[in-house]
C-alpha cells in the first residue's frame, strides 16, 4: 500500500465523518479550555504524573464510563439495524466493524478497567494500607491501558476497525479475507493493554499478600479484597496466553508468518484455543470483582454479616480453578470429537455449583435482614433472579449435543448479555454508587439512581429476552439483515424498543452525576451507608495517605465491630508518613506505546523502531533513578485531620439522608 492509502478512511460516509469532525471539536475544546483556565500545571502535576492509587482509580472509572458510551452507541446501531427486516441502516462491512468493535470495547476497554476502578480505590483502603505495594508501576498500568485504549478507538476513523468479530477468528482476521488494517488494530491495542493488566494483576496480589494493616489474617479479608485476589491470580494467568497469541497474530499479519493460516503449516484452531484459554477465565475475571461488590452491599444494606464466609472464599477458589478447564465449551460444534465434548461440558456444568452457592450464601444474608433499598441495594438484589437465567441458559449450552442448536444463534448473545450486564454493569453501577461518597464526599441523588435502575432493568429484559426466542427459531448472530418471511422483525424492534430505555437508563446516570455535584449536601460524614468494613474508617474524601494511623484488625467486619463492640482500630500516636514521589515517566511511556503501536499497525518501521527505544530509554532511566520518596510531617497529617473533625462527628443514617436527598 502506498503512505496514503494506509489512511484512506472505509466506507466513507456521513456516520465517520462527524466522528473525525467529533474528534476534532472536542479535542480543539479540551485545548482551549486548559488553556483558557490555565490548568495545563494542575493537570499535569495532580493527574497525568500522580501515582496515588484513588486518583488512578478514578482516571480507570472515568475510562470505563467513556467506554460504556462508546460501546452503548455501538449497541444502539447494531439493534438499530435489526430492527426491521430488510433494513439498511448500516451496509454489510460497516455492521461488521461495529459489532466487532463493540464486543472488544465492552469486555477490555469499558468492563476491565471498570474492575481496575474499584481495585485501585478500594483494596488499599479495605486492608489498611497506604497505597499499592509498586505506585508507579500501577500508573503505567493505567496509561498502557489509556494508550491501547486509544489505539484501538481511533481505528474506526483512520484505516478501518476490525471486522472479524470481537473474537477476531482466522483465517478470517487474517490477510487473505481481511485487507484493511483492522485486525492490525486489535492485534496492537488489546496486547498494550494487556501488558498493563498483567501489571496490575501482579501489583495487586502483592499489595494484598505483603501489606495487609496488622491483625489482618487471610480469611479476615474483607470480601471484595479476596475477590480483587482471585481474579488477579487468573490474570497473571491468562493474559500471558493472550498476549503471546497476540504476537503470534500480529506477525502473521505484518511478516506472513503461518501460525494461524490456513495455508502453509498454520492451524486456525490454534488461535480458537488460545484465544478461548484466556477468553473464559476473562469472564471470572470480570465477576469475581463483581461478586465481591455485591458480597459488601448485600452486606451493609441488609444489616448483617456475610452468611458462609468461608463457603464463599472457596467456591472462588473452586471457580478460578475449574475457569482453565472449561474453554472448550466455546467451539462444540467445530470437530472435536465426542469425548473431548464431554469432559468439557461436564466441567462446565461443574462451574455451576460453586457460583450457586454464592447466591445462596446472598439470600441468606438478607433472609431476616432488616434491608434497605437503596440504589446499590436495588442492582444487587436485580442482579440475582436475572443472572441466575443467565446460568441456567449458560447450564443449556452446555450441553454439547444441544448447542449444535443454540450455539451461531441469537440465544447465545442472549446468554452471554445475560450474564455480563447483570453480572458485571449491575455490579458496577451498584459500587459506582456506592463508593461514590467515599470518591468524592457526597451522595448521588437517591430518586435519579432508582430511575436509572428501573430503565435498565426493564430495557435489559425487553433487549434480551427476545432473543432467545428468535434465537431458538433460528436467527443467526453476526447477520447484518434478514428477511420479512423468518417472522424475527416484530422480537428484533421489541429489543430495539429496550436498547432505548438502556440508553435512557445510562443518560439518567450521567444527569445524575451532573445533578449531583450541583445540589447534593457535603455534610454526609465518613460512614453514610453505615457499613462493614475497613474503607470507611477514613475520610470522605480520603486523603492522601488513607489512614493517618495504620488499623489494627481483629475480624473480617472490623470497622462493624469497632461501632458495635468497642474494638480499637486505631491505636498508638500519629506518626510521620512515607509517601512515592509522583512520576511523569509512565505518562510518558503510555504516549510512546501509543506512538510504537499506531506505527506498528501502519508497518512504518522507522518511527516503530524509535518508540521502541524511547521505551527502553524510560526503563534505563528508571533504572538508575534515586527516588526515596517523600515524609508527610506529623504537624501536616494533624493539619489535615483536623479539616475532617466536623465531617467524623457527623454520622448521618442513610435513611435520614435518603429522605433529605429523594
Amino acid at each position: 500500500m502506498e503512505f496514503f492509502e494506509r489512511f484512506a478512511v472505509p466506507n466513507p460516509n456521513p456516520a465517520i465523518y462527524a466522528s473525525m469532525v467529533a474528534i476534532v471539536v472536542v479535542s480543539l475544546a479540551i485545548i482551549i479550555g486548559l488553556t483558557y483556565f490555565k490548568k495545563w500545571g494542575y493537570l499535569w502535576r495532580e493527574w497525568l504524573t500522580t501515582v496515588d492509587h484513588k486518583k488512578i482509580g478514578m482516571m480507570y472509572l472515568i475510562s470505563a464510563l467513556l467506554m460504556l458510551f462508546r460501546g452503548g452507541v455501538d449497541a444502539l446501531m447494531l439493534r438499530a439495524q435489526l430492527s426491521m427486516p430488510d433494513n439498511k441502516l448500516l451496509d454489510p462491512q460497516h455492521y461488521n466493524e461495529v459489532f466487532s468493535t463493540h464486543g472488544i470495547v465492552m469486555i477490555i476497554f469499558m468492563a476491565m478497567p471498570f474492575i481496575f476502578a474499584f481495585m485501585n480505590l478500594i483494596v488499599p483502603l479495605q486492608i489498611g494500607a497506604r497505597d499499592v505495594a509498586f505506585p508507579r508501576l500501577n500508573a503505567i498500568s493505567f496509561w498502557l491501558f489509556a494508550a491501547g485504549a486509544m489505539l484501538f478507538n481511533i481505528s474506526f476513523v483512520i484505516g478501518g476497525s476490525p471486522d472479524a468479530g470481537w473474537t477476531s477468528y482466522f483465517p478470517l482476521a487474517g490477510t487473505e479475507f481481511s485487507e484493511s488494517v483492522g485486525t492490525n488494530y486489535y492485534m496492537i491495542a488489546i496486547q498494550i493493554s494487556g501488558i498493563g493488566s498483567l501489571m496490575t494483576g501482579i501489583n495487586m496480589i502483592t499489595t494484598i499478600l505483603k501489606m495487609r494493616a496488622p491483625g489482618m489474617t487471610l480469611m479476615k479479608m474483607p470480601m471484595f479484597t479476596w475477590a480483587s485476589f482471585m481474579a488477579c491470580v487468573i490474570i497473571i494467568f491468562a493474559f500471558p496466553v493472550l498476549t503471546i497469541a497476540l504476537l503470534m497474530g500480529t506477525t502473521d499479519c505484518l511478516f506472513a508468518t503461518n501460525f494461524f493460516t490456513s495455508t502453509n503449516g498454520g492451524m486456525d484452531m490454534l488461535w480458537a484455543n488460545f484465544f478461548w484459554v484466556w477468553g473464559h477465565p476473562e469472564v471470572y475475571i470480570l465477576i469475581l470483582p463483581a461478586f465481591g461488590i455485591y458480597s459488601e452491599v448485600i452486606s451493609t444494606f441488609s444489616g448483617r454479616n456475610l452468611y458462609g464466609y468461608k463457603s464463599m472464599v472457596g467456591s472462588m477458589v473452586i471457580i478460578s480453578l475449574l475457569s482453565f478447564l472449561v474453554w472448550t465449551h466455546h467451539f462444540f460444534t467445530m470437530g472435536q470429537g465426542a469425548l473431548t465434548n464431554s469432559i468439557f461440558s461436564i466441567s462446565t456444568m461443574a462451574i455451576a455449583v460453586p457460583t450457586g452457592v454464592k447466591i445462596f450464601n446472598w439470600l441468606l444474608t438478607m433472609w431476616k435482614g432488616k434491608i434497605r433499598f437503596t440504589v446499590p441495594m436495588l442492582y444487587s438484589v436485580g442482579f440475582i433472579p436475572l443472572f441466575t437465567i443467565g446460568g441456567v441458559t449458560g447450564v443449556m449450552l452446555a450441553m454439547s449435543a444441544a448447542d449444535y442448536q443454540y450455539h451461531n444463534t441469537m440465544f447465545l448473545v442472549a446468554h452471554f448479555h445475560n450474564t455480563i450486564i447483570p453480572g458485571v454493569v449491575f455490579a458496577m453501577l451498584a459500587g459506582l454508587t456506592y463508593y461514590w461518597p467515599k470518591m468524592f464526599g457526597f451522595m448521588l441523588n437517591e430518586r435519579i439512581g432508582k430511575w436509572g435502575f428501573w430503565f435498565l432493568s426493564i430495557g435489559f429484559v425487553l433487549a434480551f429476552f427476545p432473543m432467545y426466542i428468535t434465537g431458538l427459531n433460528g436467527q443467526a448472530r453476526r447477520m447484518y439483515t434478514y428477511s420479512e418471511a423468518t417472522g424475527f422483525g416484530p422480537l428484533n424492534f421489541v429489543a430495539f424498543i429496550g436498547a432505548c430505555l438502556m440508553a435512557i437508563a445510562f443518560c439518567l446516570i450521567v444527569y445524575n452525576i451532573f445533578y449531583s455535584i450541583k445540589h447534593s449536601p457535603r455534610n454526609v460524614g465518613d460512614d453514610p451507608w453505615n457499613a462493614r468494613s475497613l474503607e470507611w474508617a477514613t475520610h470522605n474524601p480520603v486523603p492522601e495517605y488513607n489512614f493517618a494511623r495504620t488499623p489494627h484488625v481483629a475480624s473480617s467486619e472490623a470497622f462493624w465491630d469497632a461501632k458495635k463492640h468497642g474494638h480499637e482500630l486505631f491505636k498508638g500516636e500519629i506518626e510521620e508518613i512515607h509517601m512515592p514521589n509522583n512520576s511523569g515517566v509512565p505518562f510518558i511511556m503510555g504516549v510512546i506505546f501509543f506512538i510504537a503501536g499506531f506505527s506498528f499497525v501502519f508497518a512504518l518501521w522507522v518511527p516503530a523502531v524509535v518508540s521502541l527505544i524511547g521505551i527502553f530509554a524510560c526503563m534505563v532511566l528508571r533504572s538508575f533513578e534515586k527516588d526515596d520518596g517523600r515524609h508527610i510531617s506529623v504537624e501536616e497529617i494533624k493539619a489535615t485531620e483536623s479539616k475532617f473533625e466536623s465531617a467524623e462527628e457527623i454520622k448521618t443514617a442513610v435513611s435520614t439522608y435518603g429522605g433529605a436527598n429523594s
